[in-house]
């Protein structure tokens, strides 16, 4: 996951991390249609524990997920809450997959949450997932929960997946935190593809970043309509993207966001504030 590395809730961040980098060095589409060309060369999986929240990094200051130790099924941080704003469309998935495990926070939340739910997480190094399983919780696999190692990209190309997911997260960043590694319109039509006619997709975008618009224009390209919710931390936008228009029923929606949390304790209604500013822009 990435976050500016992120406001470890704003206070922490301000004292750690590197600053953003100004210019964008991503990789070619080239590179990216094809599996065999991506080469991962993976940075260092290191650890670090603030007021009893711990923080995974890739050999850098830049956080890529947290979690409270008292609280391990707990989404710490505000922009992964926000991935699961699906919830206020699907309130009974039958799958959900996650693209780059991170901490496991959202795989963890999504497993405990929706009992009747397959739970799949998809994660190129192997070291997180080491790392995952003893620092950070994460369940061993079982009839629901499938946790594997394998790139995002053969995931979402490989046919067997498509039409059979209804909520996809995607969180893809490296230690260098440019912007996300897989971005092009060819993976995002591949990420639509295994959707089901009324699957969502979330993602993980840097705002303030030239990947940001990038990122948004291949979404377009592949998805019927794609929403932005405001900016949180030091950076981070959540994309939802549908295959199908959504019903965007504002007072309805008010009411499911308040049963999300009085059941979760998510701060739902904030994504439907996000969704009426982005209504009303249109």
């Amino acid at each position: 996951m990435l976050i500016k590395r992120k406001s470890i809730e704003a206070e922490a961040n301000a004292k750690a991390g590197p600053g953003r980098k100004k210019t964008a060095t991503l990789a070619s589409l080239k590179q990216l249609a094809s599996p065999k060309q991506r080469k991962p060369r993976f940075a260092p999986v290191t650890l670090s524990e603030q007021f009893g929240v711990r923080y995974l990094h890739f050999g850098t200051e830049w956080v890529q997920g947290a979690m409270r130790i008292s609280k391990p099924d707990w989404i710490e941080l505000e922009y992964a809450q926000q991935m699961m704003a699906w919830m206020l469309f699907n309130d009974q998935p039958q799958h959900i997959v996650q693209l780059g495990l991170g901490t496991g926070a959202l795989t963890k939340f999504a497993y405990r949450r929706f009992a009747d739910a397959r739970v799949t997480a998809v994660e190129l190094n192997p070291a997180v997932l080491a790392i995952c399983t003893s620092m950070f919780k994460l369940p061993p696999n079982d009839a629901r929960l499938n946790v594997i190692e394998m790139d995002a990209l053969d995931y979402v190309n490989n046919e067997e997946h498509h039409g059979t997911i209804d909520a996809l997260q995607v969180d893809l960043y490296d230690a260098t935190a440019r912007g996300p590694v897989l971005d092009t319109p060819e993976f995002y039509q591949a990420c639509a593809a295994c959707l089901k006619p009324d699957g969502i997709m979330t993602v993980n975008l840097f705002g303030d970043h030239p990947s940001y618009a990038k990122n948004l224009s291949a979404m377009h390209y592949a998805f019927d309509t794609v929403i932005s919710l405001p900016e949180v931390h030091d950076g981070n936008v959540i994309a939802i993207a549908f295959n199908q228009p959504p019903e965007l029923d504002i007072p309805a929606l008010y009411e499911r966001a308040a049963h999300i949390t009085a059941t979760t304790k998510l701060p739902a209604k904030s994504w439907v504030n996000g969704i009426k500013a982005w209504q009303a822009q249109q």
